[in-house]
């Protein structure tokens, strides 16, 4: 199974990982705990020493339009936050 992962970069998800070096992730809904570490630690070359995940349902959409009303859905989607060793970051900037 091909697992996506992203970072999110929101001023919530900078505030935490500058406080308490944990990073936020948005991952495929199939994705467990376990893979997800294995991903990170893979990508980024860090310890990861735990993983919190949360699912977040599809919200449904609609919108007023010349031809009438469209309806549609937002992807479903997990966040994980991943906590890393003392010691190590991750900086999502370095490639820009």
């Amino acid at each position: 199974m091909d697992i996506s992962i992203k970072p999110v970069l929101s001023e919530k998800a900078n505030a935490i990982s500058e406080k308490s070096n944990r990073y936020t992730f948005s991952v495929s809904p199939a994705a467990n705990k376990f893979q997800i570490k294995d991903l990170v630690e893979k990508l980024y070359d860090v310890k990861v020493v735990a993983v919190s995940t949360m699912n977040y349902d599809g919200k449904k959409k609609m919108r007023y339009t010349k031809r009438g009303i469209q309806r549609g859905k937002v992807a479903a989607f997990k966040k994980a936050v991943v906590t890393l060793a003392e010691g190590q970051t991750i900086d999502f900037y370095s490639n820009i």
